[in-house]
């Protein structure tokens, strides 16, 4: 019994340490495995062209989205522009109108002051007044409401200046001012009302006097006019012997 044992057992020993053989099943031929990683490398080369591809479509969508995005707020910062230049104008266009309608009461102002006698100069009441033309010339210049400066002497504008009268006056040339009579204001570079001036004109050319003949030279010239014309008569001097014997 002890010997069957043993052959058993080393049986057991040479059939373990006896390397097993793989089946044709098993076993990769040599073509395929050459062949399998060219085949790898040209998936992935077709994946890559077709991400490289997708890409540069994506690229270009955004580039175009950005063009039209950024056009699209130029075009509204432009009209955000225009619309507050547009306001603006329409906010001076509405004042215009009671501005120009203060213009008269600054002209009276302006008028009582050239005209306050001199006694009454630095009275408390006049100096109340005074300070009433003050604020009301402030409200008009922070409406940027200013005066048009005229001198005598300046060219005339018609721009800004209306000519109420012509005048021929010594040391002025044609188209000169000579004086200011109302007072011109604008708004902005708006006019609200021209300057009423006497505008300067040459003077007209001498005009050479007429002559009138008087009546009784021209019939003294007349009569002799006719004598010098009518016929002589003559006279035959055998007729005047006979007519004497």
């Amino acid at each position: 019994m002890k010997d069957a044992n043993s052959r058993e057992a080393e049986l057991t020993v040479d059939t373990a340490d006896t390397p097993s053989v793989s089946t044709d099943e098993n076993v990769t031929p040599p073509a395929e495995a050459a062949s399998a990683p060219g085949s790898a490398a040209a998936a992935v080369d077709g994946q890559l062209s077709e991400l490289a591809a997708r890409l540069a479509e994506a690229e270009q969508s955004a580039a175009e989205y950005l063009d039209s995005f950024q056009r699209s707020q130029a075009a509204f910062a432009n009209f955000r522009k225009r619309m507050e230049a547009e306001q603006s104008t329409m906010r001076k266009v509405a004042n215009a109108a009671l501005l120009t309608r203060l213009l008269p009461v600054m002209d009276d102002f302006r008028r009582a002051f050239q005209a306050l006698p001199t006694d009454l100069r630095g009275n408390a009441w006049i100096e109340g007044i005074a300070l009433i033309q003050r604020k009301v010339a402030a409200l008009l210049e922070i409406e940027d409401v200013k005066p048009i400066v005229v001198k005598p002497g300046d060219s005339f504008d018609p721009l800004f200046h209306q000519a109420i009268l012509h005048q021929e006056l010594a040391g002025y040339t044609e188209g000169q001012i000579i004086t200011e009579v109302e007072q011109g204001y604008i708004l902005g570079d708006r006019v609200l009302r021209p300057s009423m001036v006497v505008v300067a004109k040459s003077p007209a050319p001498p005009v050479e006097p007429t002559v009138i003949p008087d009546e009784t030279e021209e019939m003294a010239e007349s009569e002799e006019a006719t004598v010098a014309e009518a016929p002589t008569e003559s006279v035959n001097p055998t007729e005047t012997e006979g007519q004497n014997g």
